[in-house]
């Protein structure tokens, strides 16, 4: 049975937006962000990171930088018990060709042959409007648009009717809607507890 998961963005989404962030000590992640996590985890969700970080390819900071920060947040969320199957990142400027850069949906597709996820039945939950079309392109059951980071911003620009995607306010609400829904018939979450 294939199995399925929740892609995350990281910044503005799991931590705080802090412009082009690439120093393991300035990263703050939200409050009840790592518990939402771990409850998915429970549940027997995969969890994936899927960042753009347009810093590098921009010439702000280095590749080797931004694994410093995603080893520095590796071992924040391990403190509690939880760990991310994969963290995919696109180091491209928006203006340089890039394979997986979200809006496109090719992390998600990588992770489906890689690991065996289902995507009609995984979830994306981001902070901007990229993130939502990384879900849409791709497939999954829903995309999730949280308020924090540009999460206002973008549900803005959604306007009165944010269909296909749903509105949280964090994380832990994301995690909370996801979590309430009946399971998806074909592949679902297999239990750690």
């Amino acid at each position: 049975m294939m199995k399925s998961a929740v892609f995350l963005d990281r910044d503005g989404t799991l931590i705080e937006d802090r412009h082009y962030l690439h120093k393991p000590e300035e990263v703050v992640i939200f409050p009840g962000a790592v518990h939402a996590l771990a409850r998915l985890l429970d549940a027997g969700y995969e969890l994936f990171m899927v960042t753009n970080q347009s810093g590098v390819g921009r010439g702000y900071f280095t590749m080797a930088d931004v694994e410093n920060v995603h080893a520095h947040l590796t071992r924040e969320l391990a403190r509690d018990g939880v760990r991310l199957t994969k963290i995919y990142t696109a180091p491209e400027a928006p203006d340089q060709p890039g394979r997986g850069r979200k809006p496109s949906p090719q992390f998600l597709f990588d992770a489906r042959e890689e690991f065996g996820i289902d995507l009609a039945s995984s979830y994306m939950i981001g902070d901007k409007g990229i993130d939502l079309e990384c879900g849409l392109n791709a497939g999954v059951h829903k995309s999730i648009l949280v308020r924090t980071g540009y999460g206002l911003k973008a549900e803005a620009k959604c306007g009165a009717n944010p269909h296909p995607h749903i509105i949280a306010d964090d994380l832990a609400a994301a995690a909370d809607w996801i979590l309430a829904q009946p399971p998806r018939k074909g592949s679902t979450p297999q239990p750690t507890k």
